[in-house]
């Protein structure tokens, strides 16, 4: 911690706990957690919610009188908890209801799910603190990054105590308000079309050509933070599942997919144009088995990568459980105490324990399975937390691989409980529900691990108070595990999640394509249906991807081929993938354009366009939810007027002009 910090810090004082920091915690993390809920489910990513967060905890602390440096830390640390936890909630919760454990999206399961993992994740990875952030310090970007956008609005604070000079907060709240406005009259009042799509029959219906595009300023901005390489990438999978899959496909099995609209087979040239958009609809769908295969193939691979990390990280949760002693440690250098960490580990294993034991309860060893999935349940939490924290510290939590870890205990266990349930004529009905209510808080504890960690690296950067910086971390678990059954109920209800909702069948839907997957996954393991023709191609796709990235490497190549990544843009529909290599573009050319500038103008330029981004994701997200509501409880929403096409594609253009010319000021 830097002298001038404590030494202002020291003057009186601050007090971490208070009324006005607990309450705006906990509006930012629902407001945090609705938005990457949202956004992930539309594109299978989520994005950190540190630094918007604490960009709106400072504009709003400003306003109040004695607020410090490390209030503010206390409160994005509930904010990003809760994006943390909704990206564990939305990978895999959408599988149950795909695989019809709840008709609907229930409440009170979702709750335990998400409260038991994420709560889990908290506790196994405390002990790591000292491990990784004191004793062999890892580098935890955004924790980093956080520190000094904090420390960056304490400087500013103490010249100026307008808030809107706080390091662009002006830049997020307007954007928020152009992204959220955008949404309004697009998909409110259906001003706007939410993309364009093109199929184009060529060489008299024997090549089948489409394009698309989706006017999103929230998938835009998620384009412009992940960044030109991996905006790149996924594009390069959309291109590999629509412009070539479905050429390809249709010229290969043309008179089966004719069969599929028609069974009367009719000539291509009395084809409507309706009918060429559901073949190529439907050609796409079955294409998406090759993002299956190479999302497979990846996720194994990314956890090959740390095969020694994964063995150094249990080493040092282990012994960190060992020596843990909080009594006698400085008081900005206190854990929660371990006793109280270790009780409270059976209160959360109960509630799950009542969740699956009506399925277990239908096989012969009721009381014998529920013991074996409990211990999985503890080990992989412990193992995979420990991995996760560790892997945080390494490459960050943007770059964390949850997905492949969640893959990883889809696999094992389900191998485990299809040898387990091999006799049992209910091994089909049930396995695969058993593996994804285990996967689901497994995949919560890894999010919230990586966040948990990157937080309290910030802190100890600033000098805080590390147990209660644990308590507002489980403060946002708990604000997110609440509110996330109510926007998952909501967007099913008004968009549909995975499939179409029972209001508008026919409209677009919220893909979660990391929930379908893992019920394709379970569900061809238990049923043995998987049709492995186009998985064993999409993880061919894989291998070659993996090998180019392996030369890329060794020439030490700026550009790398990351696996998952064309994976999930294979996976995602093109119109997608389409915007978000927009989105990446424009950060090429920013940062193309700032290049000859001073370190700080680069500096401040960068973090403008990254609040702008931030901004144009959470206006568009919330908007969304609202809507969703509005939908719900008071009345459907409009069909779009005739020319929306045409009014979207101007409207998303002026968005991206004006995230390229505000991004540029200073």
């Amino acid at each position: 911690m830097d002298n001038k910090y404590k030494t202002a810090l020291n003057i009186k004082p601050p007090s971490e706990f208070n009324f006005q920091t607990i309450t705006l915690a906990i509006i930012l993390a629902i407001i945090l957690t609705a938005a990457n809920a949202y956004i992930g489910l539309l594109v299978g990513m989520t994005v950190s919610a540190s630094i918007p967060a604490a960009a709106l905890s400072m504009a709003i602390m400003s306003w109040l009188k004695n607020s410090s440096i490390l209030q503010n830390n206390m409160v994005q640390t509930s904010a990003s908890a809760g994006e943390a936890l909704a990206a564990g909630v939305i990978f895999t919760v959408p599988a149950l209801v795909l695989m019809q454990a709840w008709q609907n999206y229930a409440f009170f399961p979702i709750l335990i799910l998400a409260l038991s993992g994420g709560l889990l994740g908290v506790i196994f990875t405390i002990p790591l603190r000292r491990a990784l952030i004191i004793d062999q310090p890892l580098a935890f970007p955004e924790g980093v990054a956080t520190s000094e956008v904090l420390k960056a609005g304490f400087e500013l604070s103490q010249q100026d105590n307008n808030p809107k000079s706080l390091l662009g907060v002006r830049h997020l709240l307007q954007a928020t308000g152009v992204s959220a406005l955008f949404k309004l009259i697009g998909t409110g009042f259906g001003i706007f079309a939410s993309g364009s799509s093109w199929v184009v029959p060529a060489l008299s219906g024997k090549l089948l050509t489409n394009f698309s595009i989706q006017f999103s300023p929230a998938i835009l901005g998620v384009g412009y933070i992940v960044g030109f390489n991996i905006a790149a990438l996924v594009f390069i999978g959309g291109l590999i599942g629509s412009l070539i899959g479905i050429p390809l496909s249709w010229h290969l099995q043309t008179d089966f997919w004719l069969n599929q609209i028609a069974p009367s087979q009719p000539q291509l040239t009395q084809l409507q144009p309706q009918d060429w958009q559901q073949l190529s609809q439907l050609i796409w769908q079955d294409n998406r088995k090759l993002g299956v295969g190479a999302m497979l193939v990846g996720g194994i691979w990314s956890l090959v990568q740390i095969i020694k990390p994964v063995f150094y990280s249990l080493k040092m949760n282990l012994v960190s459980f060992k020596q843990f002693n909080a009594q006698n440690s400085p008081q900005n250098d206190k854990d929660l105490p371990l006793p109280i960490l270790l009780c409270a580990i059976p209160l959360l294993v109960l509630p799950l324990i009542y969740l699956i034991y009506p399925l277990l309860n239908q096989t012969e060893h009721a009381l014998l399975y529920s013991v074996i999935w409990v211990g999985l349940l503890l080990i992989f939490a412990f193992v995979f937390s420990s991995v996760a924290a560790y892997m945080a510290g390494v490459v960050g939590s943007s770059n964390n691989p949850i997905s492949g870890v969640t893959i990883a205990t889809v696999l094992i266990s389900a191998l485990i409980w299809f040898y387990l349930l091999a006799d049992s004529p209910l091994s089909q009905q049930l396995g695969g529900l058993i593996v994804m209510f285990l996967a689901s808080v497994i995949c919560s504890a890894a999010a919230i691990s990586g966040d948990n960690l990157q937080d309290l690296k910030c802190g100890h950067i600033l000098g805080a108070s590390p147990w209660k910086q644990q308590v507002f971390q489980m403060l946002g678990v708990l604000v997110a595990a609440i509110v996330l059954p109510f926007i998952l109920i909501l967007l099913d209800n008004s968009y549909g999640i995975g499939r179409p909702s029972l209001a508008n069948p026919h409209g677009d839907f919220l893909a979660a394509p990391q929930a379908a997957l893992m019920q394709a996954l379970t569900t061809g393991i238990f049923e043995q249906s998987i049709d492995w023709l186009l998985i064993k191609l999409g993880a061919l796709i894989a291998i070659v991807i993996i090998v180019l990235d392996l030369i890329l490497k060794k020439i030490n190549s700026n550009f790398r081929l990351h696996v998952l990544a064309v994976a999930i843009g294979i996976y995602l529909p093109l119109a997608l993938a389409v915007s978000l290599f927009i989105g990446g573009l424009l950060k090429l050319w920013i940062d193309r354009k700032v290049r000859f500038k001073s370190d700080q103008e680069q500096a401040q330029q960068n973090q403008n366009a990254l609040l702008l981004a931030s901004g144009l994701i959470t206006g568009e997200a919330l908007m969304g939810v609202g809507l969703a509501v509005f939908a719900g409880f008071i009345m459907p929403l409009p069909k779009t007027i005739e020319f929306a096409e045409w009014t979207g594609l101007i409207a998303f253009f002026l968005v991206c002009l004006y995230l390229y010319k505000r991004s540029r000021d200073v």
